[in-house]
């Protein structure tokens, strides 16, 4: 793959016994494209997409290692795409459609996109270099997508888009990666049987949605101070018993959230409810219910939601069905 010529230093290598040297992976490509080696694809085979959620270990510096945001063993959302020049835009696009879908849904809306073109040393033709360019700039122009040129910034093995989320703080964060990939096909002598029976390399794209899983999830909670949107938080709602006295109803109140998919959490009555309710917000508990006498009686829950010190008494049921339809919506 290239990998150990031109990334050894980043890489964890140990020399066995017998002069031998292994290397823990950098990246997930090269198992890719062995699968894609072990039987003969046609072009009507195209297009053809490996995803794997991969685990990679990079020997990065001990000076750029930074919480979850820089670790030297994380997890990428990995796919690689193989298909005919033909289709590379549509693939693109599609790639972009899902990436935006994924960002959305995480309450990411804002984004710096860069397209970045041929490097002074590369490998390819001019002719599929200006193909690959072409299809990732007319994705994104037929998008209506505001973006950046970094010319000469991209990789020695293709062009690549590369998306950047702001958070809450307008800080920026490397994210999504599409990139075409003209090297690795030719290393692994990739073939297809083109329709008038040739063989001929494929078009290749990397894509990551999350890039890395550790990363994005520090992006997260830097992005919402730790208060998750009620879909994401561990803990969903958490049930406090005005006393011992009231601790059957939250239990049986706690059981009915679980059996339609709520996290739950039952903080029991050996401290003062005031105590609780501030544990329950120091935990940013989207929701904490409280259960007394009235509420037992009439099968309802007093609701505080994180943040606020206002409380609204509900119906246990139509609660519950909120909470669904949150998760659902992904709120």
């Amino acid at each position: 793959s290239g990998h150990y010529d031109h990334y050894k230093e980043n890489m964890f290598i140990h020399t066995a016994e017998d002069g031998r040297e292994y290397g823990i992976k950098p990246m997930n490509c090269p198992g890719h494209m062995l699968i894609y080696k072990t039987q003969t694809r046609s072009y009507r085979d195209f297009p053809i997409r490996f995803f794997e959620m991969g685990n990679v270990c990079r020997n990065e510096k001990s000076g750029v290692l930074h919480g979850l945001l820089r670790v030297r063993n994380f997890t990428q959302d990995d796919a690689h795409i193989f298909c005919l020049p033909e289709q590379l835009e549509d693939e693109i696009s599609r790639v972009l459609d899902f990436v935006f879908e994924i960002l959305r849904a995480f309450g990411f809306t804002e984004y710096e996109i860069d397209l970045s073109t041929r490097p002074a040393k590369s490998i390819g033709s001019d002719e599929i270099w200006e193909m690959a360019t072409a299809a990732l700039k007319g994705a994104m122009d037929k998008k209506g997508l505001k973006y950046g040129v970094d010319p000469q910034g991209g990789a020695f093995y293709g062009p690549k888009i590369d998306l950047k989320i702001k958070d809450a703080l307008g800080r920026t964060w490397q994210c999504s990666t599409i990139q075409c990939d003209f090297a690795l096909p030719e290393k692994f002598q990739l073939e297809y049987v083109s329709a008038a029976g040739n063989k001929e390399r494929p078009v290749m794209l990397h894509r990551a949605i999350l890039g890395s899983v550790e990363r994005f999830m520090g992006t997260l909670i830097e992005h919402y101070a730790g208060a998750m949107p009620f879909w994401l938080s561990p803990t969903q709602v958490a049930f406090l018993p005005v006393s011992k006295d009231h601790e059957a109803y939250c239990l049986e109140m706690k059981k009915k959230f679980e059996s339609k998919g709520i996290r739950c959490e039952l903080m029991t009555s050996e401290e003062t409810l005031g105590k609780r309710i501030r544990n329950a917000q120091s935990d940013k508990v989207p929701y904490v219910l409280v259960a007394g006498e009235k509420e037992v009686a009439d099968q309802t829950l007093t609701v505080r939601r994180y943040g606020s010190k206002e409380q609204s008494t509900v119906q246990a049921e139509v609660f519950l069905t909120k909470c669904e339809e949150d998760n659902r919506r992904r709120i």
